[in-house]
């Protein structure tokens, strides 16, 4: 008897490390209807997911609608300054546009020359131009305006989520925004740029969605399982989620398909979707090509594995139960032996 249970062992111990694992088809807690309200969603009865929430490393698109500086504005490289003088030379106006070059520098061309700007409000910037001009003309009268900041090309663009969950808006700091919406977001933003400009109006959106995922997960007999990660649109089902590959398409029909979908917070339990593939792709019925949710684990399993797992549950599980018992038994020897000597050393003579 002990040499067929050894060889017995023997067996399942092969067949493990040959890639099987104790997968439990049957569990009574899959069985059963569920309420109408928990019925999961599929391809012809599809739910909206829930608001995004933003989560590192999505990929957020920010568009500078209006920004008007705050009086203590400094101006910066790049900006663009309206400048207008009266009594200037004759046929050499100063009346346009300029430019703050890189070097800080705006450039009122000949006979003028440049004046140096960069880290000076509007106010400071027109009373360093006047005192320049002075230097030429009888009496200047200088208005300045700034007509473009440069600030509105260095917030608008792509940001990424950091992984500590902010988003960098270059020289104006850094602003968190995981675990929010793109509206939530989009006033996070907002509120910070309120510290260097009056009133500015910004848009935020989500251009890439790389924090919510689903999984597929392949496993054959005597083969390495294969996984995949795919990002979440609200719009797959499992048909879409196989006709991602080809190589997980192939030979489908002699395949186990289900999903694992996490079960939520405290209800400690699992949540399995068996899949009938034949019935989804022959027969059109959408009964089992269920909706997939962030977090979803699509199982395609070889046939083949489920079989020799039914074999080794029925060869084992009266084994286990042998070996529990006997461990039991023994436990229990061990136990009245040791409360035997404890009850004679404690006797008296």
């Amino acid at each position: 008897m002990i040499r067929d249970a050894l060889a017995v062992l023997s067996m399942c111990v092969l067949a493990t490390a040959m890639g099987c694992q104790a997968i439990d088809f049957k569990s009574p807690t899959l069985q059963g209807q569920v309420p109408p309200e928990m019925e999961p969603p599929r391809e012809l009865s599809m739910v909206s997911l829930p608001p995004y929430r933003i989560a590192p490393p999505d990929m957020l698109r920010i568009e500078v609608v209006k920004l008007v500086p705050r009086p203590s504005y400094r101006i910066g490289p790049f900006d663009v300054l309206t400048i207008n003088v009266l009594g200037t030379l004759p046929k050499l106006p100063i009346q346009s546009y300029y430019l703050v070059e890189g070097d800080g520098n705006v450039n009122l061309g000949p006979p003028y020359g440049a004046v140096r700007v960069t880290g000076l409000t509007i106010d400071e910037a027109k009373a360093d131009i006047t005192r320049m001009l002075q230097m030429i003309l009888q009496s200047p009268e200088v208005t300045v305006q700034l007509a473009r900041s440069a600030s509105v090309e260095q917030l608008t663009g792509a940001f990424q989520v950091e992984p500590d969950g902010v988003v960098q808006l270059r020289t104006y700091g850094e602003v968190y925004v995981a675990g929010l919406t793109a509206p939530e977001a989009q006033e996070a933003v907002r509120q910070r740029l309120t510290l260097y400009f009056d009133s500015p109006q910004v848009g935020v959106d989500v251009v890439q969605f790389n924090s919510e995922n689903y999984y597929v997960i392949t496993e054959a007999l005597g083969a390495r399982g294969n996984m995949w990660k795919f990002p979440i649109t609200g719009n797959e089902t499992v048909l879409d989620a196989i006709g991602q590959s080809q190589q997980m398409a192939a030979g489908i029909s002699s395949k186990t398909i289900w999903i694992a979908r996490p079960a939520p917070d405290g209800a400690g339990g699992e949540q399995i979707f068996p899949v009938d593939w034949d019935a989804i792709s022959h027969g059109g019925l959408t009964d089992t090509n269920y909706q997939i949710l962030p977090g979803d684990r699509i199982y395609i399993v070889d046939d083949s594995l489920v079989a020799v797992n039914n074999v080794i549950g029925k060869v084992t599980n009266p084994i286990s139960r042998l070996l529990g018992i006997t461990s039991l038994a023994g436990s229990t020897v061990r136990s009245s032996q040791v409360l035997g000597r404890k009850y004679n050393s404690n006797r008296l003579y």
